[in-house]
């Protein structure tokens, strides 16, 4: 996917690296690409950093291997994807040189897609406060008593924070600070590479939302935030198509052979349209009619997977996912059985979600009715969706 161009000047460019394996969290894939609340880790972090008008550019780094699942992941969004390394200081190096290739910047920010939820404020502040430094990074004050393991004697915390992400810099000078860094050595963080190629990095107020995923129970924690902060919409949708000779047939986003197809404006695909007035549905936004209508000319033969993309970008823009699509094929035939599987494989690709949110079904009327006479093939559809919720 192409990045948004900006003028070089004065760009600011995000750096999210999600090139680590997050092993404490335990399972078979890297937390990045888990879900809280039916969104993966990653996307979370990326819509964040996507909404702040200060942000002109996203690059994420992912581990060798995984750029496919993160472009699906991140569906029609605008970002550049680098292959990282084997630490988070190569990542964020193999990051910087990227950016450094492509003409450079004025900012960045380092942000870990293990923080997802990320407050537009402290990104206001972090910018801010480059005005008068060459980095700066949030902070939040150590509430607990610490003590060493050692020998159980307390440790002032008066001095001590707690250290999180984005971090911003000045990007000349925090890629200089990179390429000098002695290669023996391991840095816990950009801001120690920057402080230690002789620049100032101000502290600015973090936040308790950036707190870092690290353990199952952080995941556990996340998703019931998450559940006050969404509310669940459902939706219905219901189509028809008559069966004609010369045609087509379209179902599910499959071409199936058969001696007859659908007929109608567009590819006449019944599954989808299906779908898409679901989606439309819960989120009470009319029909597919009326988003493309029969008398619009572009739309002739269109295949109705834009329908169906363009439903899903929908949910996206007002900042909800989609939860489950359950789909219900009504026809005597063809056999949907042998189809079932590819079709759940194309509409969980349109709608960039886990095959398991994808339910395929068909049934038959006995004969009765134009389905069961062959005439034309009929379908329903039950989208359930997550959208913020609207507060008072």
């Amino acid at each position: 996917m192409r990045p948004r161009m900006t003028e070089t000047g004065d760009r600011c460019v995000a750096l999210l690296v999600a090139a680590g394996q997050g092993s404490r969290v335990g399972g078979d894939i890297p937390k990045q690409f888990r879900t809280i609340g039916g969104k993966a880790v990653l996307t979370h972090a990326f819509d964040a950093l996507a909404a702040h008008s200060g942000v002109d550019e996203i690059l994420i780094v992912v581990g060798a291997g995984y750029k496919e699942e993160s472009a699906r992941l991140l569906a029609d969004r605008a970002y550049t994807l680098v292959t990282g390394a084997e630490s988070r200081r190569g990542s964020v190096r193999a990051g910087l040189e990227a950016i450094a290739a492509q003409g450079g910047a004025s900012r960045v920010l380092i942000h870990d897609a293990a923080r997802p939820f990320l407050p537009p404020a402290v990104i206001d502040r972090l910018l801010g406060a480059l005005e008068d430094r060459a980095g700066a990074i949030p902070v939040l004050p150590v509430a607990d008593t610490l003590l060493r393991r050692t020998d159980g004697t307390t440790v002032d915390r008066v001095d001590l924070a707690r250290v999180q992400t984005p971090q911003a810099f000045r990007f000349a000078e925090i890629l200089a600070a990179h390429r000098a860094w002695d290669e023996a050595r391991e840095a816990t963080d950009d801001a120690q590479i920057l402080k230690t190629a002789g620049h100032d990095v101000m502290l600015v107020d973090g936040d308790e939302r950036l707190e870092k995923l690290t353990y199952p129970t952080d995941f556990e924690r996340a998703e019931a935030r998450l559940a006050g902060a969404f509310s669940t919409r459902v939706g219905m949708g219901y189509d028809v198509h008559r069966l004609a000779e010369d045609e087509e047939l379209w179902l599910g986003g499959v071409q199936i052979p058969h001696e007859r197809g659908l007929a109608g404006h567009s590819d006449a695909d019944v599954a989808l349209h299906a779908i898409v007035d679901a989606i439309l549905g819960a989120l009470a936004d009319g029909d597919i009619g009326s988003h493309f209508p029969p008398s619009d000319p572009q739309w002739r033969g269109a295949p109705s997977w834009r329908f169906l993309d363009y439903a899903a970008k929908c949910v996206r823009e007002r900042g909800g996912w989609i939860a489950h699509v359950d789909l219900t094929i009504i026809c005597e035939a063809p056999k949907i059985g042998p189809h079932r599987d590819a079709m759940r494989r194309r509409i969980a690709e349109i709608l960039s979600i886990p095959l398991d949110r994808v339910s395929v079904k068909a049934t038959t009327t006995e004969r009765l009715g134009f389905a069961g006479r062959r005439e034309g093939i009929a379908a329903q559809a039950v989208a359930t969706l997550s959208l913020p919720a609207i507060l008072p």
